[in-house]
């Protein structure tokens, strides 16, 4: 049995997105910029794409750029703040996805521009008392902080963040690559300047997602080129990659609900079911439903002198999980976030993240595999 438990690095595209993709790579070819028969109907779908995605978040469709995903999406939020809005600091923590620690750092080195980073608990939360001190000398300022924590799945009371960064004249983005998809967003109520997605998180293609640049924040353009994207990011669209993440956020709001709900369960399940049968297991960062994003579990084993066995033995048992961040896979140093949590990191630690495709018998194979593993392998 093959068991699929990484959806945080990526999610198997679902077969509808497919199907829309194939058909613009077979029907609507076209250059969007061409003014032809062929680049119009490009362009008509590059904006009903747009505007689809924009009705979901309660946005204006200009208000998205299209990105290759993510990373690019981070880097664009982090230096368009420092080159055209005046930014002099950017507020974040250590436990930020290294697209915006590592750009953050790349910033200070070329610019000057001061980084202060936030404490956080052994949980991976902030304290929103300690970002309103920062913000009282009035320092012209990005606070970046992700909206939910790629290895922990603590997420930040995001609406309250924003009030904080509005109220005292800071620029506000958040890293929402793992929410975008799995929580609904309501960007005319939710005050902030950056948002950010990237398809192949919820079930849409890799390389393609978004950054929503609010339309009060003036920002220059970040690709220089044609006059793509409303002259912020230059380059010839990604077509069939827009319409596969347009379809993908159809896919995931139509059925948010059932989604969740589902989800929720099986991680309460694999939880329980963990607790019940390894003594001393525990799990990294919030693990409560209003406080912890639903798809990601991050679970703390027993010691055990073969530690760093532990993920492959599962892959050889058929179950694909991860140790934390696969843009991290390699990395020799562990993971930034548990050392960042203080974390105990003698102990093997392994994310489990979930999707609407799991299964409750992938879980229980799981579970007796884990057991396996723990009581007769890495005794």
């Amino acid at each position: 049995m093959r068991v699929y438990l990484d959806n945080a690095a990526t999610t198997p595209m679902a077969s509808e997105v497919i199907a829309a993709m194939v058909d613009v790579y077979q029907e609507n070819f076209g250059n969007a910029s061409s003014t032809h028969y062929y680049g119009r109907n490009s362009k008509a779908l590059l904006e009903t794409s747009r505007r689809s995605i924009a009705a979901w978040l309660n946005c204006h469709s200009s208000e998205l750029i299209f990105t290759s995903g993510g990373t690019e999406a981070d880097n664009m939020a982090l230096l368009t703040a420092v080159e055209d809005l005046g930014v002099k600091r950017i507020i974040t923590t250590k436990i930020e996805h290294h697209a915006v620690g590592h750009t953050a750092e790349a910033i200070h080195k070329k610019y000057g521009t001061t980084i202060t980073y936030l404490s956080v608990d052994s949980l991976g939360n902030i304290d929103l008392n300690e970002l309103s001190e920062h913000l009282t000398d009035k320092i012209p300022t990005l606070v970046s902080l992700m909206h939910a924590n790629n290895e922990i799945a603590t997420l930040i009371p995001l609406k309250e963040v924003a009030k904080i960064c509005r109220e005292n004249g800071a620029y506000f983005h958040s890293d929402t690559v793992q929410t975008m998809g799995h929580y609904s967003f309501d960007l005319k109520e939710l005050d902030i300047d950056f948002i950010t997605c990237a398809a192949h998180k919820f079930h849409g293609p890799k390389g393609v997602g978004f950054l929503y640049v609010n339309k009060a924040t003036k920002v220059a353009p970040f690709i220089y080129g044609g006059a793509q994207e409303r002259g912020l990011r230059g380059g010839t669209e990604n077509i069939a990659g827009i319409v596969g993440l347009a379809k993908a956020f159809d896919l995931a709001y139509d059925n948010l609900d059932a989604h969740q709900a589902h989800v929720r369960g099986l991680k309460a399940y694999m939880i329980e079911q963990l607790k019940a049968s390894i003594p001393g297991v525990s799990f990294h960062g919030e693990t409560s439903n209003d406080k912890a994003l639903y798809t990601v579990l991050n679970v703390c084993f027993p010691p055990t002198g073969k530690a760093s066995m532990v993920l492959f033995t599962l892959d050889l048992k058929g179950i694909a999980a991860s140790g934390g961040s696969a843009c991290s896979s390699g990395a020799t140093t562990g993971s930034h976030v548990l050392s960042g949590i203080k974390a105990d990191m003698s102990r093997p630690n392994v994310r489990f993240s979930f999707s609407h495709y799991t299964t409750k018998e992938e879980i229980d194979y799981t579970i007796e595999q884990v057991n396996i593993v723990f009581q007769t392998i890495l005794v």
